[in-house]
């Protein structure tokens, strides 16, 4: 397990509220140096704990208006096949292999429903494999 500290964990903190906030303005609420914030973030990044940096949108201002989640249950035999050809789907925003009611669990952004059901249908259902696709609409995000 890799070790981090206080320090560490404020840092990613910070950055996961804004992840463009500068070396700079982290040293000085920390107290410490520009240099010493850039070499903990390398090695943060080094060991794995932060992956990427990336923004979050707002699904709607993009045309997207239906996010769900979609339970699915596959043949055991054609688990990893399954999540894998999920991951290739475009609206597909995150797959996870899961335990409880589903064994793969996806969240999809579509325009409408129409384009929920199409994918669910022509693209999803397509997949060899597939048992059951259990879909839910969110309807209001509280926190991510």
């Amino acid at each position: 397990m890799s070790h981090i500290d206080d320090y560490d964990r404020k840092i990613v903190q910070m950055l996961e509220q804004d992840g463009r906030r500068s070396f700079n303005e982290i040293a000085k609420k920390l107290r410490l140096s520009e240099s010493a914030i850039r070499k903990r973030v390398v090695a943060l990044q080094e060991k794995g704990i932060i992956k990427r940096f990336t923004i979050q949108v707002d699904p709607s201002k993009l045309d997207v208006n239906s996010v769900s989640i979609i339970g699915i249950d596959v043949e055991p035999t054609k688990l990893l096949e399954v999540a894998q050809k999920l991951c290739e789907l475009v609206e597909i925003r995150s797959v996870a292999t899961s335990t409880g009611d589903h064994m793969i669990m996806t969240e999809i952004w579509t325009k409408d429903g129409k384009e929920l059901t199409k994918v669910l249908s022509e693209k999803i259902g397509a997949i060899e494999g597939i048992k059951k696709i259990c879909p839910a609409i969110i309807l209001e995000k509280f926190k991510e």
